[in-house]
């Protein structure tokens, strides 16, 4: 079984649904220390004119030390309608302005205060949207302890011992925070995952790489967006890449 880790991102970029497709478990980390500017309550958009915005969910001020499954939202701010005016500048140039749309209200539409269970209803519903298998566990939820940590990278080995994985995956881009041979002698494979990011139509010059979702979403349409999920590839942890199908090799398998 290959599983992947992440902490629960707000709306995140096609990398994220490319592990989540590529792994048979995937699990959303909320048990480790709330880092602010960081992907847990926003994400990047396209803004009118030139370059990008976030949009951004407001969170209770909390401790220092607090974990991100802990954080609350603040919702004494009306920040889902301000996510939604954010949006409206789409309407005049993205040809799927109207159904992303839709998807982002039907994601918003829910009662919590937790923005893991936000983050968790936003990727259930993206994922059933996209047809992804959305086989992921919130990690505090598992009964699970991490206990000490032996290196940064510990709590992947940790967990993938626990739910009794032969491979983990992990974004390409965090290839330096594991220790290979600790996973060996587990009898763990490990591999990286990278999305090529390939540009798409914005309907202006230039093109703004790794947006959110919402951005592919509202220039491309199902089948479009799932090929830029697929567009991967795997590599070892000794950069031997390995084979990942495409699109037209996976519809014909």
């Amino acid at each position: 079984m290959r599983i992947g880790i992440m902490q629960p991102y707000f709306f995140p970029y096609l990398g994220y649904y490319s592990l989540i497709k590529n792994t048979d478990k995937f699990v959303l980390l909320d048990s480790v220390q709330y880092i602010r500017h960081g992907w847990i309550n926003r994400n990047r958009i396209l803004k009118p004119g030139e370059g990008w915005q976030y949009i951004t969910v407001p969170l209770k001020k909390k401790g220092l030390n607090t974990l991100i499954g802990d954080m609350e939202i603040d919702d004494r701010q009306d920040w889902k309608n301000r996510i939604l005016r954010q949006l409206a500048h789409y309407s005049s140039r993205a040809p799927f302005y109207r159904e992303a749309l839709s998807l982002v209200e039907s994601c918003l539409d829910v009662q919590t205060g937790s923005i893991v269970d936000l983050n968790a209803y936003v990727l259930t519903k993206t994922c059933r949207y996209l047809h992804i298998p959305a086989n992921f566990d919130v990690f505090s939820k598992i009964g699970m302890s991490l206990g000490a940590m032996n290196g940064p990278g510990d709590w992947a080995l940790k967990i993938s011992k626990k739910l009794q994985a032969d491979e983990y995956c992990n974004p390409v881009g965090g290839k330096d925070l594991f220790d290979v041979d600790q996973f060996e002698k587990n009898g763990i494979k490990i591999t990286f995952l990278q999305n090529n990011l390939r540009s798409y139509n914005q309907g202006r010059d230039g093109f703004e790489a790794g947006l959110s979702i919402i951005d592919v979403l509202m220039f491309n349409d199902v089948e479009a967006v799932r090929y830029l999920i697929d567009d991967i590839f795997l590599e070892q942890p000794d950069n031997r890449q390995l084979f990942c199908p495409t699109k037209q090799e996976t519809d014909e398998a």
